[in-house]
């Protein structure tokens, strides 16, 4: 285990930045191209931060949604321009994800698909050094604030993959203040917690999986269990929010240690193509039938009956309750009729679908529980459709 960040949580924690260690003297501050950080006082506080610790930084505002690799060329442009030594991502997943990625094609020369995997990446090793990396996270969705990796598109080929997983891509230092998530929306709450959720289940059922994983996977889902329909219902419930902050965090640290499943690979595929499906909307709307698949095959009961029973049906004795739990989360949190057809997929895209999956993120499928072909996929996919 090697996790290097140092995180700093709790309340009010953003305001205790220019106290820490700062990896350089100017930054080049990485948000999304929303309104999100400006309209609740982020950016501004963030600024005035790194002003109190003498940091000079230049605002990069190029990142959507689901980050793609053209972005990422362009915040690298945009860092060796502004001679920044340091890279601050302030905002939720796809903004860290991409801070990674600009991270390294700041200070290396070529493409990023130089330096990444899957079906149509070179592979090569890094020249130099990426950027260092402070993560300032104002979601809880990806974990990616403790984590080495971030997920990339290759707009050209439709690979959406995860780049980085260097020892130096791990953040120096992570900011998790639950206050500055209070401003999040009812449904992009829930799209990000069940994306911790995942995170936290299939690092639990993975080949991977270890009692050092196992500790912080059920801890993880315990504390989403007990709190995400609380923050989904009300916002300002700090309470829930820190409970949350925490389980996304934990989300993310489990994946340094275990590995997510195919279930990621399938998503990731699903939204390479459908770049406006939000990636914790994709992982709900074909959770059941991908949990249900394993829970067929027998491959780990024992297993999705103690994620029932963290998940809060204490009485959990038979891994389908496992599939109940899932539900009944969904249920309350409202995201239970999520629709594939309202993001534009199409029945006739799950043979494609499923092959990018496999092609781009097949190392995933080595992680599930047991096997799961092209054909499984496509009736997970067909299960799922509405």
């Amino acid at each position: 285990m090697y996790v290097p960040t140092r995180l700093v949580f709790g309340n009010g924690r953003l305001s205790k930045l220019h106290q820490q260690d700062l990896p350089g003297r100017k930054a080049i501050l990485a948000i999304s191209n929303g309104k999100s950080v400006h309209e609740n006082g982020a950016l501004d506080r963030t600024i005035e931060q790194l002003n109190k610790a003498g940091i000079k930084s230049a605002v990069f505002s190029g990142i959507g949604s689901n980050p793609t690799k053209s972005e990422v060329m362009a915040g690298a442009e945009f860092a060796r321009d502004n001679d920044c030594d340091f890279i601050v991502a302030l905002g939720g997943g796809s903004v860290m994800d991409a801070a990674k990625a600009i991270a390294i094609m700041a200070t290396n020369p070529g493409d990023l698909w130089d330096y990444a995997g899957g079906k149509t990446g070179k592979n090569q090793p890094l020249v130099s050094a990426p950027l260092p990396i402070v993560c300032i996270t104002t979601t809880a969705g990806t974990g990616s604030e403790a984590d080495q990796w971030g997920v990339v598109t290759n707009e050209e080929t439709n690979e959406k993959i995860g780049v980085g997983g260097y020892d130096s891509t791990f953040p120096a230092l992570s900011i998790i203040d639950p206050e500055l998530m209070v401003s999040v929306p009812p449904k992009f709450t829930a799209y990000q917690g069940f994306d911790a959720l995942f995170h936290a289940t299939e690092s639990y059922i993975s080949a991977f999986a270890s009692n050092m994983s196992d500790m912080y996977a059920l801890t993880s889902i315990e504390n989403i269990g007990r709190y995400l329909v609380r923050a989904v219902k009300n916002g300002n419930d700090m309470e829930a929010r820190e409970g949350m902050a925490f389980a996304n965090t934990l989300s993310g640290v489990v994946m340094t240690i275990s590995v997510t499943t195919a279930e990621h690979s399938l998503e990731h595929a699903m939204s390479a193509y459908h770049p406006h499906l939000p990636h914790g909307a994709g992982l709900i709307m074909i959770s059941k039938a991908f949990h249900g698949f394993f829970i067929e095959k027998h491959a780990c009961d024992e297993r999705f009956i103690r994620m029932a029973q963290a998940c809060g049906m204490k009485d959990a004795s038979k891994p389908e309750d496992f599939l109940t739990a899932l539900s009944k989360l969904q249920d309350e949190c409202g995201v239970s009729d999520l629709k594939m057809s309202d993001y534009g997929i199409t029945p006739d895209e799950f043979n494609k679908i499923a092959t990018n999956a496999m092609e781009t993120m097949g190392s995933l499928f080595a992680a599930n529980p047991c096997e799961m072909t092209r054909e499984d996929c496509i009736a997970v996919l067909k299960k799922s459709y509405r």
